[in-house]
This record gives C-alpha cells, sequence and structure tokens, in this order.
C-alpha cells in the first residue's frame, strides 16, 4: 500500500501503539490523519504534533463500546471528509486478574473494547469501502492472540477472537479489493503495560519499533504480521512444542503460587526426556516422514 496522500482513521490513538502509529504515517506523507480515543484533550496533543508536519487531522472523541455514536460519527465524518483508505483497529483495554479473581465489569470492558466496538467501526468503514472497491484494514491483535498467557484469560480470548475475525474478513472482503492485516506485537511499553504485573524474562518493546514495522509490513503482501523476536519464537514454540511453551509461561508467570524450585525441577526433567527422545532417533524418523 502506498500510504502517500492516503487518508486513515486509527483507534486508540490518543497513546501506545495508536499514537506511534500515527505520528510514523503522519512522518510519511498521508494527506489525512482522524484520530479516534475518549481522551479529546491526548487526542488534542497528539493532532497538534502530526499538524507541525503539515498533516491534516481529524479528532474524534468515541467511546467504542456505544454503537450508536459511532455509526453518528461515522456517517457524519464520511460525508464531511471523504473516503478512508486506511483503518488500523488499535483501541484496546487489559485488565490483569487469575481467571477465579476476575471481575465481570472488567471482563464486559475488555470484551466491549477489544471485539465489539472494533467489529462495529469495521463493519461500518468496510461496506464504504467496498462501495469504492479499496482500502485496507489493520486489526491489532497480540502475541497473545497466538499464545495465551495465565492471568490474561479475557484479553487473550479477545485477540484470539481478533485473529479469527481477521482471517474471515480477509477471505469475505478480497473480491472487494479490502486487504485485511493483522498486527501482532510482543509486549510494548505503553501506560496499559505499565499496570501490569510483568511476565520474567519478557523485555517490552517500544510503540515505535511496533509502527515501523506495520508500515514496513503494507508495502508486502503479507495476511499476519508479527512483531518483535520473542512473538515469532513464542509461535515456533508452540507449534514444535506447545509443551515446552507451557512450562515456560508457567515459571515466567507473575505471582505463581508454586514454588519455582519445583517448576523448575518438572522442566528439567521434561527437557531431559525431551532429549533421550531425539537421542531414540525418533526426530530422524519423523524427519524422513515429513520429506
Amino acid at each position: 500500500m502506498n500510504i502517500q496522500g492516503k487518508v486513515a482513521l486509527i483507534t486508540g490513538a490518543s497513546r501506545g501503539i495508536g499514537r506511534a502509529i500515527a505520528l510514523e504515517l503522519a512522518q510519511l506523507g498521508m494527506k489525512r490523519l482522524i484520530l479516534v480515543a475518549r481522551d479529546r484533550h491526548k487526542l488534542a496533543e497528539v493532532a497538534q504534533q502530526i499538524e507541525s508536519m503539515g498533516v491534516e487531522t481529524t479528532i474524534l472523541s468515541l467511546d467504542l463500546a456505544n454503537s450508536v455514536n459511532i455509526n453518528i460519527a461515522i456517517a457524519q465524518l464520511w460525508r464531511n471528509d471523504g473516503p478512508i483508505d486506511l483503518l488500523v483497529n488499535c483501541a484496546g483495554v487489559a485488565y490483569q486478574n487469575t481467571f477465579l479473581q476476575s471481575k465481570l465489569p472488567q471482563v464486559q470492558e475488555e470484551l466491549s473494547v477489544n471485539l465489539m466496538g472494533m467489529y462495529t467501526l469495521t463493519s461500518l468503514i468496510a461496506r464504504r469501502m467496498a462501495s469504492q472497491r479499496q482500502g485496507t484494514i489493520v486489526n491489532v491483535s497480540s502475541l497473545m492472540g497466538k499464545v495465551a498467557a495465565p492471568t490474561m484469560a479475557t484479553y487473550s480470548a479477545t485477540k484470539f477472537a481478533i485473529i479469527g475475525f481477521t482471517q474471515a474478513l480477509r477471505q469475505e472482503l478480497a473480491p472487494h479489493n479490502i486487504r485485511v492485516i493483522a498486527l501482532l506485537p510482543t509486549l510494548t511499553d505503553t501506560d496499559m503495560v505499565r499496570d501490569l504485573q510483568l511476565f520474567r524474562w519478557v523485555v517490552p518493546m517500544t510503540p515505535e519499533k511496533v509502527a515501523q514495522v506495520l508500515v514496513a509490513g503494507l508495502e508486502k503482501n503479507t495476511p499476519e504480521i508479527l512483531v518483535g523476536w520473542q512473538s515469532h519464537l513464542a509461535v515456533w514454540c508452540q507449534r514444535l512444542s506447545p509443551w515446552l511453551l507451557e512450562q515456560i509461561l508457567q515459571l515466567a508467570t507473575p505471582g505463581t503460587k508454586q514454588p519455582q524450585d519445583s517448576l523448575i525441577k518438572s522442566f528439567r526433567a521434561k527437557i531431559h526426556r525431551f532429549g533421550d527422545w531425539l537421542l531414540s532417533g525418533n526426530m530422524a524418523s519423523l524427519v524422513s516422514a515429513r520429506k
């Protein structure tokens, strides 16, 4: 996708990854950026930065859980500002709790914003993109859309759902010349993440890096964009040895009540069994069977 001279709408644009994507697109020659989030004051600050680069902006203070307001806002926006070439669904919330201690209002907010808000906005814009026979939609999922994380059950569920939603839309909207892409960043250093207990050994990446990888991915015909070596490693580990990944997640989960030395002993025992399995010649037979 050639972004120069195009119009993009970005949700969650007041902070974190959404803000970084907006600034990156502005630097690379977008004609207009439509910035969507709940906090109008923070949106205005981002808009001021973008306008200083010579890029037009429109800000929309919207709660994505309110479908009626979204309908009205998009209808007015399309009528007044014309077609949208790129939609980036980046808005999201996350709460961290063990499942048995989860709180229903927080669960409902995650489902409403992360999933239903994205669904509502996408349905409105995709119909209009189909009428103009072109467009690109980016749905921001997460590494947790591929690898579920303990203490983040609802968040992981919404991100898995985004992957499935994206895969279905990709097939359905292709005849209308609309590309649909999933962006899967690893843990990113944002305001939202700073309120969470970090998993051991996970090194957060910067929102700016995520934005740069996305823009590079827009130029390629790729259905999913994994961001960060940790994402690639985790996905491959899940494919090749899911039990190993489960053990790593157990060790990495913050606040685990099982003694660490017990977990480590169990992990070492399974590694030894895996090594014995490899040395027994089973790996060679598996490789030859795949040829």
